[in-house]
C-alpha cells in the first residue's frame, strides 16, 4: 500500500469514528430505555395480579395505574425504536463513508440524507422518552393527590 493511499484510508477511519462514537451514546440510551421498559412491564404485572385480587373500589384505581403504564410503554418501545432507527442510520453512513473510499463514487448527498435521519430518529427517541418521563410525573402526582 502506498504512502498516500495510507494517508486517504486513515482520513476515512478518522471520518468514522465520529459516527461510531455516536452509535456507542445512543447504545447507551437504549440501554437506560430497555432498563426502564423491563421496571414497567413489571410494575404493570404486578398491578394485573393486584387488580385480580382487588376489592371493587381499588380495581378502579389499579386500572388507572395499569392504563398509565400501558400508555408510556408503548411510547417507551417507540423511542427505542427511534435510537435503534438511529443506529441504523449511523450504520449506513459508515458503510457509505468506506463505500465511497472504495469504489471511489461520489455519495456526498446519501451520506447528508443518512445523517440527517440518524439525527432526526436520535432527536424523535428523545422526544418520546421526555413525554415517558412527563407521564410518570403526572402519575406520581395523580397518586399523591388521591393518597392524600
Amino acid at each position: 500500500m502506498q504512502s498516500s493511499d495510507l494517508n486517504e484510508l486513515t482520513r476515512i477511519l478518522q471520518t468514522a469514528i465520529s459516527p461510531v462514537a455516536l452509535i456507542s451514546g445512543v447504545g447507551l440510551l437504549i440501554l437506560a430505555m430497555t432498563s426502564r421498559f423491563s421496571h414497567m412491564t413489571d410494575r404493570a404485572r404486578t398491578l394485573s395480579n393486584q387488580l385480580n385480587a382487588a376489592r371493587e373500589d381499588e380495581s378502579d384505581h389499579i386500572t388507572i395505574q395499569i392504563k398509565v403504564l400501558y400508555r408510556r410503554l408503548q411510547l417507551m418501545m417507540l423511542s427505542i425504536g427511534f435510537a435503534l432507527a438511529s443506529i441504523f442510520f449511523v450504520s449506513l453512513l459508515i458503510i457509505t463513508l468506506f463505500v465511497i473510499y472504495v469504489l471511489n463514487v461520489s455519495l456526498q448527498n446519501v451520506v447528508i440524507i443518512l445523517f440527517i435521519l440518524s439525527l432526526a430518529c436520535l432527536v424523535l427517541s428523545l422526544v418520546l422518552f421526555i413525554r415517558d418521563i412527563a407521564l410518570s410525573l403526572n402519575a406520581i402526582k395523580e397518586e399523591l393527590k388521591a393518597q392524600l
